[in-house]
């Protein structure tokens, strides 16, 4: 199947941690780790560019990073940065659909308010109607979101009242604000056994007509927050197992104080509620694995397991307890960036005795990728991106020469602040707009614990880094630079790169 058009079924999750999948084995994920062991391999070292849904599924769609492709935050609230796409900016899908694939989309696509996946070449079966309504033009200060304000009940009020004694199990007071549970048990959370239904149907459709190539994309919720999950999941998992992260008594004194700000949302939890809370979200990462094992049962049964290429990665992680925080946001730590890659190539991976691969990729990787496991033609310089597939056919010139550092963009996530960041196998520097700039050494503090920024003898790291940091910018014309003395902040700089001409 290596020299034909093979079948690609995606399956992306939404707050999926790296660590929860093949090879970590932090939870249980049976049907991950049946595609793992037969024949697939993992990329350990995936990462997002942006820790927010909209920012890094329109780069896994455009091999584009954020500054790139225009979306920075939740493109459907009403003070997005943008609604959509860049003029111009299309997707890997399209190449796929003038080549004669048959590309279905079902579950979340979060890249546009104002295009939809059938925009795109794709037939959509669940979950997006067409994106040119009025309701996705929503203004600002939006109506619709005030109106979770105003309405009776809906949100906190304290005054006479002490916040222990009201506070139920998992919830967090934000008076003022509308009420929010940060887990529990449902049956059917969120709406994902509808997506994967829509998607089991259509692949068992696919599946009765073996001459014509598909691409069969299933986007789920879940595990995004609130972790609410069916008690036969969670049941899988004992409290007294559960063991708080290494970091989670991080006061964060040495960073910025957004952080501890977020922080102090979630110190209102018990260490049982910590630990209830981490529980469910493994429970929740089980949950999804199950839904995963539907679609690949499907293949097995219809005799297409071994004719198609099996994609299993997220948008972003969650903090899940780490540093006291859970969900995602400004807090530039790993787990919010670090997500799974497994991926079963019939007669590639399967051919391949090591299963891991530890270079870094990016979500930016994959559009390329993919039309190279599809053998489409395509121009290497309408992506920032690059292919991994010579990575996974163990090309050596390829591995000798693939990049040794990672980059992250984001301008906040609802609210805004503005954060780029580099990190290596040994540092991970974190550009801050908002407030002071990290400095953490991956080798000695893995939990990011200590930020070591303020160190004199790191002044030439950080300016090696900020250099490097500063060059990827300008190649992939990133807008966060200003001279004006107010927000001219950085220790160093863009124009270093303009002093160091080795990094031009």
């Amino acid at each position: 199947m290596a020299n034909k058009q093979p079948n690609i079924l995606i399956f992306m999750a939404d707050h999926y941690r790296g660590d929860m999948a093949p090879p970590f084995g932090r939870c249980l994920t049976p049907n991950l780790d049946s595609i793992y062991n037969d024949g697939g391999l993992a990329f350990t070292n995936c990462y997002t560019p942006s820790p927010h849904c909209c920012p890094s599924r329109a780069t896994f769609h455009t091999g584009l990073y954020p500054t790139e492709h225009g979306v920075w935050n939740n493109v459907m609230v009403g003070n997005t940065l943008s609604r959509g796409l860049n003029d111009g900016i299309s997707t890997w899908s399209v190449p796929l659909s003038q080549e004669g694939y048959k590309l279905y989309y079902s579950g979340k696509w979060h890249v546009s308010a104002e295009v939809g996946p059938e925009d795109f070449g794709w037939i959509n079966i669940y979950g997006n109607e067409k994106f040119h309504g009025k309701k996705c033009h929503r203004p600002a200060p939006d109506p619709y979101e005030w109106e979770q304000y105003i309405k009776k009940d809906c949100h906190i009020d304290l005054r006479g009242e002490d916040p222990a004694s009201i506070r139920k199990e998992g919830q967090l007071i934000r008076e003022g604000y509308p009420d929010f549970v940060l887990y529990g048990q449902s049956e059917k959370p969120s709406n994902d056994e509808k997506v994967v239904a829509a998607a089991e149907k259509q692949l068992k459709k696919c599946c009765q007509n073996p001459e014509q190539p598909f691409v069969l994309y299933c986007g789920t919720i879940g595990p995004h927050d609130p972790y609410f999950v069916p008690k036969r999941f969670l049941d899988m998992y004992d409290i007294d197992d559960i063991k708080l992260p290494e970091n989670f008594y991080d006061n964060m004194l040495d960073k910025p104080n957004l952080y501890r700000r977020t922080k102090e949302r979630f110190a209102q939890l018990s260490v049982n509620e910590y630990k209830e809370a981490i529980r469910h979200f493994m429970a929740y990462c089980t949950y999804e694995d199950w839904l995963f094992g539907r679609l690949v049962k499907i293949l097995k049964d219809e005799g297409q397991y071994d004719n198609t290429v099996i994609i299993f990665t997220s948008d972003h992680g969650d903090y899940c307890g780490e540093h006291g925080l859970f969900a995602k946001g400004l807090p530039c730590f790993r787990s919010a960036y670090h997500i799974p890659m497994v991926i079963r190539w019939p007669g590639v991976t399967t051919n391949r005795e090591e299963k891991n691969i530890e270079k870094f990729i990016s979500l930016a990787d994959f559009a390329p990728s993919i039309l190279d496991i599809c053998h489409i033609e395509y121009d290497k310089e309408s992506y920032s991106g690059k292919s991994f597939v010579p990575l996974i056919k163990e090309d050596k010139e390829a591995i000798a020469n693939w990049k040794d550092e990672i980059y992250t963009q984001t301008n906040g996530n609802e609210l805004y602040g503005i954060q780029r960041s580099i990190m290596t196998p040994k540092w991970k520097y974190v550009y801050n707009g908002f407030d002071y700039d990290e400095l953490y050494n991956l080798e000695e503090d893995p939990h990011e614990l200590v930020n070591v920024a303020d160190r004199p003898e790191n002044r030439p790291i950080i300016r090696e880094l900020a250099a490097k940091l500063w060059k990827f910018a300008y190649e992939r014309k990133d807008t966060c630079i200003n001279p004006y003395i107010m927000v001219s902040l950085a220790e160093f700089g863009p124009g270093i790169i303009f002093t160091d001409k080795k990094n031009l």
